[in-house]
């Protein structure tokens, strides 16, 4: 088994902080795709949507097809997400679900909604992690 870890420039370089945006592990049966939470960050650490859980799910998910794009995968190779909803926003389903709506169409991957008391940010609304990826065969 090995690892090999990306880091795609429209994501902020995450190592600094101790962990891979993105890493592929191969083993003899297949190549998997783990890619870490995403959240409203730009590339320079900005926060886009402050204060409007869709918007930030829309730039998590964006970020998330860039992850993805970084090692020839993309948004439809998702089986499954997990939302991580900060609880005062955890309401506001409609939003979240148009959000998804708008990326996924008729076509969407399995999800968990999870309500969080926090996130890593105190802006942070929403986090997106891919729990099912793998690499298309070639």
């Amino acid at each position: 088994m090995t690892r090999s870890i990306y880091v795609p420039a429209e994501i902020f370089d995450s190592r600094r902080y101790g962990f891979a945006q993105v890493a592929i592990i191969s083993t003899p049966v297949g190549d998997a795709v783990h890619v870490s939470g995403q959240v409203a960050w730009d590339a320079e650490r900005n926060i886009v949507g402050i204060g409007d859980v869709g918007r930030q799910l829309g730039k998590s998910l964006e970020n998330l097809a860039a992850a993805l794009a970084s090692v020839g995968a993309k948004l439809d190779d998702v089986g499954a997400l997990r939302l991580y909803i900060k609880q005062s926003h955890i309401h506001e389903g409609e939003a979240i679900s148009n959000a998804l709506r708008a990326v996924f169409g008729d076509n969407p991957p399995c999800a968990s909604w999870i309500g969080v008391p926090s996130l890593a940010n105190e802006e942070f609304l929403i986090e997106v992690e891919p729990s099912m990826v793998f690499l298309p065969r070639s």
